[in-house]
Parts: C-alpha cells; structure tokens; sequence
C-alpha cells in the first residue's frame, strides 16, 4: 500500500491597492473624510499582509495597484496588477501562479491563518463566499485565468456567478466560511468586533464616532423601507 504524498504547498495572493487617499475604500466616504478612509485601508492591508505572513506557504505575492509603502513586511514578492476590470486583474494573478493557489483581497482584516491554510484533499478549487454576494477568497489546484475572465464582478451575484463557473467546468469545490468584506460604517464596525486585536481595530476605534454615528443614521432609511 502506497502512502499518500505530502499535501501540496500553497502559493498566497493578496490583491491590493496602495492605501492612497481618494483610491481606496471610497464608499466609506462620507462619513469619512478620504485621508481617514485611506487609514482604514492601510491597517486592513497590514493586517491582511501580516495574517498571510503567519500561514505556511510555497510563496506569499503582493498584486499591487500603485506603490509599497511602510506597511509591508518583508517576505513577499511584488508583482504589478495588470489593467482592465477586476476579472482580467484576478485571471492575470492568476495566470502568473504554479501549483495550487488561493487569491485573496485587502478587505477582510478578521482573516486568520487557519482559514487560510488550504487542505486541498480532493479539492480542485477553494471558494470563500462574501456576505454581499461576492467572494473573499478563490483558489485553484490547478491555475486556470480563463475560470474568472467574464465574471460580472462588484454586483450582488458575483460570487454565484463565480462558483458556478467553477463547478461548470468540473471542480469540486471546497467552500470556506463566509466574511464580510469592508465596503460600508457598518462593515468597518463588524470587521473590528471580529478581530478587535487587529491594526484595523485600532484605527476603527478612533473612528467610532464617525461610523456609528453613519450606522445610526442609515437605520431609519432601512425600517422605512421594510414597512
């Protein structure tokens, strides 16, 4: 009887985009201002950054949109995003990888290593589901851009569209824990109570007033339309 082989090494992708003020992280403006809205995407990209650092894998790469900063640590490989929209820039992130490889973005700061420590098993693909109707996380066994040419990204479907493009082609598919992506106040606020250790903690605190206030705010408008 042959023993199994060693579980294959996974390589890391975060894709991110300098934490520039009036780039990143725009629909938290108003209530932020741009610079305070920059400062959430930078603790979010550190915490990101440091949480792939603490996940054992055959290489860790940063796709960046714009410049390093302070914020990254050493121990990864920067490679620039292609253009065009966001599926020609993941399938190009993709098209560069070898071996097994998960992809992942700078919004979800609540990310641990143990999500991101891939047990591929019989799997050919790993897909995270985002509480708006994305994904957080897409990884694949075997790379293959052509999977998210075409996917209609940023709408409410994306991530069925994106999974079913998967299992259409054959996959088998392991689905990992829905996050919750910082896009709005209130995904900053449940970001931070998810991982009130983090950098993005932090600087979420500092801007409580802010956020709760806009979280406040909205709630009228929502019961208004339920009734």
């Amino acid at each position: 009887m042959t023993a199994a082989g060693p579980e294959p090494a996974t390589t890391l992708l975060v894709i991110a985009k300098q934490p520039v003020p009036g780039r990143v992280k725009t629909r938290l403006v108003p209530p932020c201002t741009y610079e305070q809205a920059a400062a959430l995407a930078e603790a979010a990209l550190a915490d990101t950054l440091a949480t792939v650092l603490m996940t054992p894998a055959a290489r860790r790469v940063l796709v960046l949109d714009g410049e390093p900063g302070p914020w990254l640590p050493a121990g990864f490989d920067v490679v620039p995003q292609s253009g065009g929209p966001l599926d020609e820039r993941l399938a190009a992130a993709f098209a560069g990888a070898r071996g097994p490889t998960l992809l992942i973005g700078m919004d979800t700061p609540q990310v641990t290593p143990g999500l991101l420590a891939v047990n591929w098993g019989a799997a050919d693909a790993v897909f995270g589901p985002a509480a708006d109707g994305g994904f957080w996380a897409i990884g694949l066994r075997s790379p293959d851009p052509a999977l998210l040419r075409g996917v209609p990204m940023s709408t409410s479907t994306t991530g069925a569209v994106q999974r079913a493009r998967l299992l259409s082609a054959g996959l088998r598919v392991t689905e990992l824990p829905q996050l919750r992506d910082v896009d709005t106040a209130a995904d900053a606020l449940a970001a931070a109570r998810e991982a009130p250790w983090s950098r993005f903690a932090a600087q979420a605190r500092e801007l409580s007033g802010v956020l709760s206030a806009a979280v406040t705010a909205a709630r009228p408008a929502v019961i208004g339309e339920a009734t």
